[in-house]
């Protein structure tokens, strides 16, 4: 069971006015007990009524007399509740706000929460901030400046259950192909969505921001895996990110490590301490850090050009000399004083 489906799972379990602990939820969705607090926190954050206490005799219940009732959500509203939870902004970008905003506003009374003794005062001072007043959570990407993604209509098609027709643009290329797809359906992943679609009976991930038109067939999709969505897209990205065709050995400098870790993500595969280069100490005293990085094709150590004259590259020899003649090009280009 995914998330959001489980937080509509808990609440109904809650529902029924009986208190509950960590480790019954944990065991009746077969989840860990840390999983379960996490759930409840972001229950707690959207406004909803639960509260967990702590203790021999605490567990989890509704704040008493508390007006939830899983029964008033139409259809919709438990279907996008289902499918995003409370995360307005995935559901925007599906055509689901509305429902996922009235869902919200049913499941939350905005009863004032009791003050909670201790550090800070106790229930005589007023009640004590909700998580939604001390935890800000946003699920954008870091300098992401793509396009707006309005998935609603596409999900409307996938719905019908027919092929699709895309103009698709693949990564590093300027001009967009036409595919003929059979679509398992839409997959957020790290901020961004895809669609997860077979071409000639093999999946593949195509990033909504690359492509540039589609249309609905009048036939119907034909897929060959009859696994869920959720599994053909693990599988997907677990061949994207274990794929090391090219592993590239470098040397950095050590306080550079930070950025690359953050840059290189799961490709960067080993980091450990190398005095000077491997040239013994020099006259800068310079430490560095002696790493190797997984790629599926040599062409992926432009990736690594970012780190300038903070980086050297060792081996394999093609990937040090496709440096070498990308760095030659650089300096040719900056070489006058053009402005």
């Amino acid at each position: 069971m995914e998330r959001p489906q489980r937080l509509l799972a808990i609440l109904t379990v809650l529902q029924s006015g009986r208190r509950t602990t960590a480790a019954d939820l944990a065991g009746q969705f077969a989840v860990s007990k840390r999983t379960i607090l996490r759930d409840i926190d972001a229950l707690a954050e959207a406004d909803v009524p639960v509260v967990a206490e702590r203790g021999r005799y605490g567990g989890i219940s509704l704040v008493y007399a508390a007006d939830v009732d899983v029964a008033r959500l139409s259809d919709r509203e438990t279907e996008a509740l289902g499918l995003v939870g409370l995360d307005v902004a995935r559901a925007r970008e599906l055509g689901l706000e509305a429902h996922t905003r009235s869902a919200a506003r049913k499941l939350s009374t905005r009863a004032p929460w009791p003050g909670t003794p201790g550090t800070g005062g106790t229930a005589a001072d007023g009640p004590s901030p909700g998580l939604s007043d001390l935890v800000a959570i946003d699920t954008a990407g870091w300098f992401d400046a793509e396009r707006a993604i309005e998935a609603g209509s596409l999900l409307d098609a996938l719905r019908r259950g027919h092929r699709l027709s895309l103009w698709y643009r693949t990564s590093g290329r300027t001009d967009a192909e036409r595919l003929i797809v059979d679509p398992h359906g839409l997959y957020s992943r790290g901020g961004r969505w895809y669609l997860i679609a077979e071409v000639d009976a093999r999946p593949r991930m195509f990033a909504l921001t690359r492509l540039e038109s589609w249309r609905e067939l009048d036939e119907s999709k034909e897929v060959r895996s009859s696994a869920p969505l959720a599994e053909v897209a693990a599988n997907l990205v677990s061949a994207l990110e274990q794929r090391r065709d090219v592993v590239v050995t470098a040397l950095l400098d050590t306080a550079t490590e930070d950025l690359a870790r953050r840059i290189l993500g799961s490709r960067l595969l080993s980091v450990e301490p190398f005095d000077a280069y491997g040239r013994g100490a020099d006259d800068s005293g310079r430490q560095g850090l002696k790493i190797t990085v997984g790629y599926d094709e040599v062409d992926g150590v432009r990736q690594l050009i970012q780190f300038a004259d903070h980086i050297e590259i060792l081996d394999p020899p093609e990937a040090r000399a496709l440096v070498r003649g990308l760095s030659e090009d650089l300096a040719a280009r900056h070489g006058d004083d053009r402005p």
